[in-house]
């Protein structure tokens, strides 16, 4: 029965993780020239697809929302290692890179997948509907996080500037895990009926629930791709710095094309789902991304600056401070109504237009 089972597993879901790696392993710490940065450029986006792959066998068998938070949760673990690794290697240099990768996922996620997903879901289906008991607690979770990790330490005065002191760093990092393992016990314990789609499509609800054996291979598979992606986006940088030098642009965009390479499996996985009519995984997924994101990055670069004494700098500047605010405010807007139309996906991808070009043209 499992060999039967295992028939049918599409074999480029097997080939794409190992291949994946296989290039990582190829470049890794080597400069890349055109031909080599299509071609990783090419596997990455396939990884991405393999990635998105088994996330989905797995939320088939777990069911919702357990699905959504195994792909938020491990993409954000691994990009929170990329980052904690980044910071010992890059000194006092990187001493914004915590900050200005967090903000740009809030942004990326909040304005860009969110906008994406209205859109393309509007466009299908028309009119959106989606359960505001799940979507408008985990916007509130979000709002406080980002503003007392980011916004918060531009106004306080113990330590200078954006600065945080160390018992105020430890604090905002203790409230953040905090804060987010009580979304996470909402999400899957106590009130998870707020946090399942609305309308399932009957075909989907009767989709054949994969064995053990493929759930295991999948989480298994999913890591192996997600760690590529990560890693291939990584040995993309240096390549996206010289072309980011080369047009005079600042350096934060740097960390706003690496972020969008990490979220491309959570992008086009919440995507499918819009198309697909079902706009609660969507935002289960987007905001249970930016959730994640603060919950585990902040705690984890917190502990490491502590530790070793680098210099981190967390509050925003005034003008991410103001766009902060209207995306928040639309995103409140957007998601305490319970139903959406394309307008709305239009508006969020106008804020993030907005963030592209400020961070080019500052």
């Amino acid at each position: 029965m499992v060999n039967k089972r295992l028939l049918h597993v599409p074999v480029w879901s097997l080939v794409l993780p190992a291949l994946s790696c296989v290039m990582l392993a190829a470049v890794w710490g080597r400069q890349l020239g055109w031909f080599l940065i299509v071609l990783v450029a090419a596997v990455l986006i396939a990884a991405v697809f393999a990635a998105v792959h088994h996330a989905e066998v797995i939320a088939l068998k777990v069911g919702e929302p357990f699905g959504t938070l195994i792909l938020a949760l491990a993409v954000t673990i691994i990009e929170t290692s990329l980052i904690v690794t980044l910071m010992l290697s890059g000194g006092d240099a990187a001493s914004a890179l915590a900050r200005d990768t967090v903000f740009a996922t809030v942004m990326i996620i909040c304005n860009g997948v969110v906008g994406v997903c209205l859109l393309f879901g509007a466009l299908r289906h028309h009119v959106l509907a989606f359960n505001v008991g799940g979507t408008t607690p985990a916007l509130s979770v979000l709002a406080t996080l980002v503003v007392l990790t980011l916004v918060l330490p531009s106004f306080t005065t113990t330590a200078p500037g954006p600065f945080l002191s160390p018992a105020q760093l430890g604090f905002a990092g203790v409230i953040s895990v905090a804060l987010y393992g009580v979304y996470v016990f909402v999400q899957t314990v106590r009130h998870r009926d707020y946090f399942l789609p609305v309308g399932v499509d009957s075909a989907e609800e009767h989709a054949p629930t994969p064995s053990a054996i493929e759930t295991w291979l999948g989480v298994v598979l999913l890591f192996v791709s997600l760690i590529a992606v990560v890693g291939l986006a990584k040995s993309l940088a240096p390549s996206i710095e010289k072309a980011v030098a080369a047009v005079s642009v600042p350096h934060a965009v740097v960390g706003i094309a690496i972020a969008l390479l990490v979220l491309l499996p959570e992008t086009l996985a919440a995507a499918r789902a819009a198309l697909r009519n079902r706009m609660q995984t969507s935002f289960n997924l987007a905001l249970g991304s930016g959730l994640a994101t603060i919950g585990l990055t902040i705690p984890a670069v917190a502990v490491t600056s502590l530790t070793l004494d680098l210099p981190l700098a967390l509050g925003l500047p005034m003008k991410e401070i103001a766009l902060l605010a209207l995306t928040l405010l639309i995103s409140a807007m957007t998601m305490a109504q319970g139903r959406a139309t394309v307008l709305q996906g239009a508006v969020h991808l106008v804020l993030f237009a907005v963030f592209l070009f400020l961070a080019v043209v500052p």
